[in-house]
């Protein structure tokens, strides 16, 4: 029997540069319902989360977010749902996974796939934004509070990037240092993603209970999908990491998917929400074949 997936809209866009990321669940939502009804996925919506419109202190809003997040992912998770969180820029991440990490029984695994580490502190950031830290957050790596909520719900040897091409000299030292893989573009390029992916799977899923992903937009080449905050040049085809994530998706131990960064103001064809909702289909219905026997 099919896992009922909930939908949370992670609505904010207070961790990047691009502010209309804000936007991506509203518009993502009604296409993938259409989308895991075709594949006979049973499905409920669950809420929306977004910032005041008043709402000025940025790092303020996206603790009190993420923490908001958290609680509807651990009820969804404790009450045997499979959450789907539409963000949103990265910053929601800290909130999804410390939720996740609540609500399973055990270890949690988590592969991350995205042009980008974010794996920044705020002593380390060049920037100050938000969604360049919550994986450093996630490892317990908090040399300044940063969402209010505990910190290090996730052990470096359960976690595996994918698709990493933009980082800074800080963030490679910091998971060097605590012995993240990471699976950069070259070796994706080397080895092909199916290979790769199956080996993050592999560290996701040792000495753990359950396993998420969470996938940043830009992981996929800007010629494909543009829509994003923070576009890198290169990057993955959106049809070869959709056929890789039928093949980990839809795992009874597969306890979260997540989606970040899509901006639908920089999408106006469409052409990257239809990559997104590809994707997000790969991940939660699992193999096309299989879907549609379950349809």
């Amino acid at each position: 029997m099919q896992r009922q997936v909930e939908l949370i809209g992670a609505a904010w866009g207070l961790g990047g540069p691009e502010p209309g990321c804000a936007e991506a669940p509203a518009v993502l939502a009604p296409l993938l319902i259409d989308e895991l009804r075709r594949c006979g996925m049973p499905l409920q919506s669950g809420p929306i989360l977004s910032p005041a419109p008043s709402e000025r202190r940025r790092q303020f809003a996206v603790s009190k977010l993420c923490d908001l997040l958290a609680s509807a992912v651990a009820d969804a998770v404790v009450r045997g749902s499979l959450p789907c969180v539409l963000g949103g820029d990265h910053s929601c991440a800290g909130g999804t996974w410390t939720g996740v990490a609540r609500g399973v029984k055990g270890a949690l695994g988590l592969v991350w796939i995205d042009a980008h580490m974010d794996a920044h502190t705020p002593r380390t950031s060049h920037t100050g934004r938000l969604h360049g830290m919550p994986l450093a957050w996630l490892l317990g790596q908090d040399d300044d509070a940063l969402y209010g909520l505990a910190t290090g719900v996730i052990e470096p040897a359960h976690v595996a990037l994918v698709g990493v091409r933009s980082f800074e000299p800080e963030e490679r030292e910091r998971l060097e240092r605590l012995g993240v893989r990471v699976f950069y573009i070259e070796e994706v390029r080397d080895r092909g993603l199916d290979a790769v992916l199956a080996d993050a799977l592999a560290i996701a899923r040792r000495g753990t209970s359950a396993f998420g992903i969470t996938v940043d937009l830009d992981v996929v080449t800007p010629e494909e999908a543009p829509g994003v905050g923070t576009p890198v040049p290169g990057g993955v085809s959106g049809a070869e990491l959709t056929r890789a994530l039928e093949r980990i998706g839809g795992r009874s131990d597969l306890a979260a998917v997540e989606l970040v960064e899509y901006s639908p103001r920089l999408d106006p064809t469409g052409r990257s929400a239809r990559v997104a909702i590809s994707l997000l289909r790969a991940a939660l219905c699992g193999p096309r074949e299989q879907s549609q026997v379950a349809a």
